[in-house]
């Protein structure tokens, strides 16, 4: 599987819920590769543009909140909203396409899907302002679940999961104990002046014989 069939199929997940979360209870597998397509290529374009701004305000691929919010200002993502170059001709801060993205975002419209995703507050529940705990998303969750002998065991390796240890592929029958020792071994020999004279004593022999079409040509 590749890596573009692996995301669009991880994708599709969240995809769902969202069309779950907006009253639709079906939808034909076209429709749903046609939003996953687009939903994967905006994705592709907000985290693009965010590597870009990281790259060009402090020369490194590690996103700050700023790299960030300029790169939803390209997507289109904060309207309406004065650029920031406009802010600093100005020297006004605008924060109105800021406001209204997190007032759609907290508001009631999408209180159904802050539930599926786990991070709705419930009924009882109380706020530690000092700890902060974050709630689990449905991912995590989910993994959880089909898990019966914990997460790390059963993803491990995976994209879903920690990353397995690199261990050394160890050669039977032979002095050197890994490939890495094997191929340095390999080129100090091919650069070693005792192989370059086996190889040209080994060719010495047919270049002295004589050519047929040379015999040809003399008679």
């Amino acid at each position: 599987m590749s890596s573009q069939t692996l995301n669009n199929s991880l994708l599709k997940t969240p995809i769902l819920h969202i069309l779950r979360a907006a009253g639709f209870h079906s939808a034909r597998p076209a429709a749903l590769d046609t939003l996953v397509d687009l939903t994967s290529r905006y994705l592709a374009l907000l985290v693009s543009s965010t590597a870009a701004h990281a790259l060009t305000n402090h020369n490194d691929f590690t996103p700050t909140v700023l790299d960030v919010r300029m790169a939803m200002q390209d997507v289109g993502a904060l309207r309406p909203q004065l650029s920031m170059m406009e802010e600093q001709r100005t020297d006004i801060e605008d924060m109105r396409g800021l406001q209204v993205f997190l007032d759609w975002l907290q508001g009631d419209g999408n209180a159904e899907l802050r539930r599926i995703a786990g991070l709705a507050k419930e009924d009882g529940d109380v706020v530690d302002v000092e700890v902060g705990t974050e709630r689990e998303d449905f991912l995590t969750a989910l993994k959880k679940k089909h898990s019966k002998t914990g997460e790390e065991s059963r993803f491990q390796g995976t994209v879903l999961g920690i990353g397995a240890e690199e261990k050394p592929l160890r050669i039977e029958g032979g002095d050197e104990e890994s490939i890495v020792a094997w191929e340095a071994a390999y080129r100090a020999q091919s650069r070693s002046p005792m192989s370059n004279s086996s190889r040209k004593s080994s060719s010495a022999p047919l270049s002295s014989m004589g050519s047929p079409l040379s015999d040809i040509g003399d008679s």
